[in-house]
């Protein structure tokens, strides 16, 4: 599967992700926290890489490979369980 732009970083925590600036590459881990307007999100630490805070002001861009989601609803995941007031909000 390939990676898609992701822009409710909110949705996001304790996925890994890919952290892009102007079609960059700049870092990429797990997604420790983020702010409920998707404004910033911070990359976990890891090893000698310290915690990193991105934000979305700053073009800033979270791409993320969708997954199959473990458990019994796996199979049952659509756009109105994701996006429950809509895909903008």
């Amino acid at each position: 599967m390939t990676l898609q732009n992701y822009p409710a970083w909110n949705r996001l925590i304790g996925a890994v992700v890919e952290i892009r600036q102007n079609g960059q590459v700049v870092s990429a881990g797990v997604v420790e926290d983020a702010m409920p307007d998707s404004s910033a999100l911070w990359i976990a630490a890891d090893g000698v890489q310290a915690r990193s805070m991105y934000e979305s002001a700053l073009n800033y861009q979270v791409w993320v490979e969708p997954q199959q989601l473990a458990g019994k609803t796996c199979y049952r995941m659509t756009s109105a369980q994701l996006y429950p007031m809509g895909p903008d909000t």
